[in-house]
């Protein structure tokens, strides 16, 4: 009798310690669970034993990126039904391996638990990861040298599969929504002419763009603000599609894009600096670092604009660790770190802070699209890079998705400006003039 699906049902609500809220649909085709929920098809019993050998969120991830693991019906309902059991009660528990494997060796019903799941799922050493997971990184974090690594791992994985998810705007950040029906291209122009007027850019300024990504901000602003502007990236494929960009525009004599580190930038001053979506590559250890850098190098009265993804803060900051899915298989050395900080270190670092604009609701929409796009050009971005690759990147926006909704994580810009001993900003006496 197939039952594998009843059993797994069980094996779960005896871990959890709550009923499943899913449906499963095991390997013999066996099904149990709520009716109507959305269903995790567990395809091979190789995904017990990768949960065995990694109990939590990276034993699921690998089984997901491998196909060992599914979702049938939304994906989102099933990422927000089981988030508060797998990421929130994983993270609080991070810290206790050690205590959970003893109570696990004490208590008869999880031996027994342990015994069924082995059984259940069959015999053999564990899976090797999948081919898409980052190796373990050794040694300090935030060097020169294992920042371009990390940023490699992320980026340079084929821009033809970046412009299948991004669309012809290639903005990977958080575009800028007047509603639902806008399209994906308008909002992230509005995104950048919004970062542009914040900015007070004008002809003939000099605007660097720290993690330039594929051109679009320098582009932008040069073309429709007459800056002279420089970009810089640690991504080689970046640079390459960059380049191309600017010099089919005709704007080589005003844009150039740099594979450099923001700490090796040494030709200030910058009448404005923009950083979109980079600051969450800086970490922790070297954020105040990055800090002082833009500040020195943007001239008196300059502005920055900081765009960078925000967590909500812990009780013990000292507990925050990386999500394990996003460390291994998407951003390695990744870190959010709360607003209230950011624009903290932001101040340390000389900066006047003028003004913060929370969207995180911005962010899900954008979520939402590029995984319309990732879906319909699947066969395409499974081909382009892998399809455990494809499988990382709809799980990853479709999880931050439901995260950004439910206010998990957040994003702000945060305006900045290096103001002189005069105390003469430059800024006007309402604030968000800019909005036009």
């Amino acid at each position: 009798m197939a039952d594998a699906a009843r059993r797994l049902t069980a094996l779960a609500q005896e871990a959890l310690g709550v009923p499943l809220p899913v449906r499963i649909r095991a390997w013999d085709g066996s099904e149990a669970g709520p009716p109507g929920a959305p269903t995790l098809v567990v395809r091979r019993r190789r995904a017990l034993r990768r949960l065995l050998w990694k109990p939590g969120e990276l034993g699921l991830a690998r089984a997901w990126v491998a196909g060992d693991l599914d979702i049938e019906g939304d994906l989102y309902e099933a990422l927000d039904r089981l988030s508060g059991l797998v990421w929130e009660r994983s993270s609080g528990r991070r810290q206790l391996p050690a205590l959970a494997a003893l109570r696990a060796l004490r208590d008869p019903e999880l031996r027994a638990a342990l015994r069924a799941a082995v059984a259940l799922a069959g015999p053999g050493l564990p899976p090797a990861p999948p081919p898409e997971e980052a190796p373990v990184r050794r040694g300090p974090l935030h060097t020169l040298r294992s920042d371009r690594a990390a940023i490699s791992h992320h980026y340079d994985v084929g821009n033809d599969f970046y412009e299948l998810v991004l669309g012809p705007s290639m903005v990977y950040s958080c575009a800028y929504w007047e509603g639902a029906g806008q399209s994906l291209e308008d909002a992230q122009r509005a995104k950048l002419d919004l970062v542009c007027r914040k900015l007070a850019l004008g002809s003939g300024q000099r605007l660097l763009d720290v993690g330039c990504g594929w051109g679009s901000m320098v582009l932008h602003a040069a073309r429709e603000y007459g800056v002279r502007a420089v970009g810089i990236t640690l991504s080689e494929e970046q640079a390459t599609y960059a380049r191309k960009r600017i010099a089919d525009a005709g704007l080589t004599d005003r844009v150039e894009i740099r594979v450099q580190d923001y700490r090796e930038v040494t030709d200030g001053p910058y009448d404005a600096i923009s950083s979109i979506g980079m600051a969450e590559h800086v970490g922790s250890v070297r954020y105040a670092a990055y800090a002082e850098s833009l500040h020195g190098l943007l001239a008196p009265g300059g502005r920055l604009l900081n765009h960078q993804i925000a967590r909500r803060p812990d009780p013990d900051e000292t507990s925050y660790r990386v999500d394990e899915f996003i460390d291994r298989y998407v951003f390695p050395d990744g870190e959010l770190a709360p607003v209230g900080r950011t624009v903290g270190q932001l101040e340390e670092a000389g900066f006047e802070v003028r003004d913060v604009e929370a969207i995180r609701e911005h962010y899900a929409l954008t979520l939402r699209r590029w995984v319309v796009n990732l879906e319909a050009n699947w066969a395409r971005a499974a081909a382009v890079t892998s399809p455990g690759r494809a499988r990382v990147w709809r799980l990853y926006m479709a999880a931050c998705a439901v995260s950004f909704e439910r206010n998990r994580i957040g994003v702000n810009q945060v305006l900045a400006v290096r103001t002189p001993l005069s105390g003469a900003a430059g800024m006007p006496l309402r604030t968000r003039d800019w909005r036009g």
